[in-house]
């Protein structure tokens, strides 16, 4: 898989699809120097290990940026001749929830960031609205919001692809 990507490809599966490394490749094929914009915030000893292993098994060739909240000034920061990732936007869209801010304005926010980068993104999220509904007000406003944020990226990505079991189902586009 090389060749160039769209302005804004969206990856979306479910927990431990192979989303993330999938989103990796494709951002790695296109031979571009290589961003990756970390939404996750460590906030226990599981979550601070698995990022350290994550930017590990990436290695030295990513240049990292961490922003759980501000992905406008993040992807902002891309330099020309980049590619970059985000993932995830499951986390980014969790931390403002918990923030309580208003999330269809921070939706805005990235959509517009999105429309305005001059390299290409990838940009990985989780499909959650295939499970149960959830129990409690919080969740099934998570899941929602997490639904609209979804449709949003994928009405704006040239290439939309879902990975299930580490395959990858192409949506919408076709894979470079």
């Amino acid at each position: 898989m090389t060749g160039s990507l769209p302005p804004l490809t969206l990856v979306i599966g479910g927990a431990r699809s192979g989303k993330s490394a999938f989103a990796e490749s494709l951002v790695t094929a296109t031979g571009r120097p290589r961003r990756y914009i970390a939404t996750a915030e460590a906030w226990d000893d599981e979550m601070r290990d698995r990022v350290a292993r994550h930017r590990s098994q990436r290695g030295p060739a990513w240049t990292t940026v961490e922003a759980p909240l501000d992905l406008a000034a993040a992807l902002s920061q891309a330099q020309p001749g980049e590619a970059v990732l985000v993932d995830c936007a499951t986390l980014w869209l969790t931390n403002h929830l918990l923030a309580d801010h208003d999330l269809s304005a921070e939706a805005a926010q990235l959509l517009a960031a999105l429309a305005g980068c001059k390299v290409p993104v990838v940009i990985v999220s989780n499909e959650t609205g295939w499970g149960i509904v959830p129990e409690n007000a919080l969740a099934r406003r998570f899941r929602d919001e997490q639904g609209r944020l979804n449709q949003r990226l994928a009405a704006e990505a040239g290439l939309v692809v879902t990975v299930i079991a580490g395959l990858p189902l192409v949506l919408k586009g076709a894979l470079p």
